[in-house]
């Protein structure tokens, strides 16, 4: 029998768990875990699912994970590889309601996304809600700064050491964090922004009026048969409406190609107003860049990219 337990919000310890421990022959949990005792194994991930795998029909196991084991848990990964028959699961709080209850986040409102140990964020669920709550490690501030980079209207926060004694939740600046990183923290991001998924010619900046117009963005955009965290490749992208415009209505990840200077220009500032998140600009002749930007989904190709078809 394998019975998974949260450990809930704090030091990585057993301190928060009130289900008695001393019943399993073996307690296994994360190398991290600051804790110590003749049946506990502190075992990598890998480790864990094959010791559990191995053992949790014929000895009774105590799996010790961080947070709440129903919240991007290795704990239900294991699980959902494991026969039911054999499987107990005793949760506690997650980061997730941790932070709902300090700043009363109703259920509806907010939404939550991973960049721990992921080098994509999922569109789909990233700035649907008012709020958006983003597990990290180490690297993913970095990550955030150029996901965010032309996005307004927004307030972000960090939850550092959530639980701890010396937990900081504040308001904070993507571009000057003085803290250490390697610790465990999330980041909590407030919209004050809305999508209008059709938009206007006259909504994007353009150079003489250089723009694929509505209806044709309309019919394009349609026969693309775009998804969310589709890579789309707007190429000649020009004022950069019709990657704008996927990305708002289906969530994509536009990458944009431009060679002229005040188009360039132009995209930025439409990216910047319409508030596009995890977008890329290649500034030259896109033939130059092919080899090196994210292989695409689908590929746009708009009037000033008429040369990459000869």
């Amino acid at each position: 029998m394998i019975t998974i337990i949260g450990n809930g919000i704090g030091e990585n310890n057993f301190t928060n768990i009130t289900y008695d421990l001393t019943c399993f022959e073996v307690i296994i949990c994360d190398k991290s875990f600051d804790v110590e005792g003749k049946n506990i194994l502190k075992l990598s991930y890998k480790q864990a699912k094959e010791y559990i795998l191995k053992y949790y029909t014929t000895k009774n196991l105590a799996y010790i994970v961080t947070g709440s084991p129903y919240f991007f848990s290795a704990g239900i990964l294991i699980a959902k590889q494991l026969d039911t028959n054999f499987v107990k699961i005793v949760d506690n709080q997650s980061c997730l309601r941790y932070i709902q209850e300090k700043f009363l986040i109703d259920d509806n409102e907010i939404e939550a996304v991973s960049l721990h140990g992921r080098n994509e964020i999922d569109l789909e669920k990233f700035l649907l809600k008012t709020w958006s709550l983003v597990l990290c490690d180490q690297y993913s501030i970095d990550k955030l700064k150029s996901i965010l980079q032309y996005v307004k209207d927004i307030q972000i926060f960090i939850g550092y050491k959530l639980g701890y004694k010396d937990e900081i939740i504040k308001q904070i600046d993507l571009l000057d964090i003085d803290l250490d990183l390697t610790k465990p923290y999330v980041i909590l991001i407030k919209r004050f922004f809305t999508y209008q998924y059709f938009s206007k010619d006259n909504e994007f900046i353009t150079q003489k009026g250089v723009i694929t117009k509505e209806y044709k963005r309309n019919i394009s955009l349609q026969f693309l048969d775009l998804k969310p965290n589709l890579i789309l490749w707007d190429i000649g992208a020009g004022s950069g409406s019709c990657g704008i415009e996927a990305y708002k209505r289906y969530k994509i990840k536009p990458i944009f190609f431009e060679i002229n200077p005040q188009r360039i220009h132009n995209i930025k500032t439409n990216l910047y107003n319409h508030n596009v998140a995890n977008s890329y600009i290649y500034e030259g002749d896109a033939i130059n860049f092919f080899d090196k930007a994210i292989q695409p989904d689908r590929i746009f190709i708009g009037g000033g990219g008429k040369h990459i078809l000869d």
